[in-house]
């Protein structure tokens, strides 16, 4: 079973990229044509990226791994939480904080002070002390807790991360680079391919295509979950919720995708019969 349809990638937006003057020419190649001023992104590459990202993922997890969520734009913040959350990974969702990855070490020591001061405050550590040392302390564990909550648990480096929009993660990608750890990110029309281990081309400023993209990369981790604790096979398959009716001309780009889909199939089917 496909991890995700064409028709989910339309009904969330996945093919629109930017405008053409925006754009980065590395992703020619991405590009299936431009419709008034706007780029569109080839949906069969896709699907095609989407496939090895999701094995990837799987492996990674299945032996071990960990796969960090990184998305701080708006549109982001609520899907990385969510997923993330959902299958125990850590995530970034608010302010990337310099050094998460190059200076683990001294982040891991912020992680064990808002863990004291959480203790503090359900243990009655708090007590006995002025209101002005009650409040510097909270505003010191709240401040802790908003940029680094989603990593709480973290105990090391991930063994790769997700990134929706490169351009804006530039820094958590440069870190990720410069210690050989895996990049898997959605690819928008002004971003660099070059930095994406694991590209996956697609509107990355799209609330829906951001978190159908982003739920697939979490269904990856949950089968790859399964598959270390030896549970079996899941089918990771996204569900797209409240679609909207396709314009004619998306309804053309998907008749066109599933045409070639049978054609190819089709012809598979004569040689294998062929040479039986």
């Amino acid at each position: 079973m496909a991890v995700v349809t064409m028709k989910q990638l339309l009904d969330s937006g996945t093919h629109f990229g930017h405008q053409t003057r925006r754009w980065n020419p590395k992703m020619k190649r991405f590009i299936f044509t431009d419709r008034n001023g706007i780029y569109i992104i080839d949906l069969q590459q896709t699907l095609t990226y989407i496939d090895k990202a999701y094995e990837f993922v799987k492996e990674t997890v299945a032996h071990g791994g960990s796969i960090m969520f990184v998305g701080t734009k708006k549109q982001a913040q609520e899907s990385i939480a969510e997923e993330a959350t959902r299958v125990g990974m850590p995530y970034v969702n608010q302010r990337w904080l310099g050094g998460m990855l190059t200076n683990f070490s001294t982040v891991h020591k912020r992680l064990q002070r808002l863990k004291e001061l959480e203790a503090m405050e359900q243990t009655g550590g708090f007590e006995g002390r002025t209101k002005k040392e009650i409040l510097m302390l909270t505003r010191e564990k709240n401040k802790l807790e908003r940029s680094l909550g989603g990593i709480r648990d973290m105990q090391k480096v991930p063994s790769a991360i997700w990134v929706v929009d490169t351009n804006k993660e530039h820094i958590a990608v440069g870190e990720a680079r410069k210690l050989g750890i895996p990049v898997i990110a959605i690819l928008d029309t002004n971003c660099d391919p070059d930095l994406v281990d694991y590209p996956i081309p697609g509107n990355d400023d799209a609330i829906r295509s951001a978190a159908l993209l982003t739920k697939v990369v979490a269904s990856a981790v949950a089968e790859g979950l399964q598959a270390r604790a030896g549970v079996g096979k899941g089918n990771g398959e996204a569900e797209a919720e409240g679609a909207e009716p396709l314009a004619e001309w998306e309804q053309e780009l998907l008749a066109g995708a599933t045409a070639s889909t049978e054609t190819a199939g089709a012809d598979t089917a004569t040689e294998t019969k062929t040479e039986s």
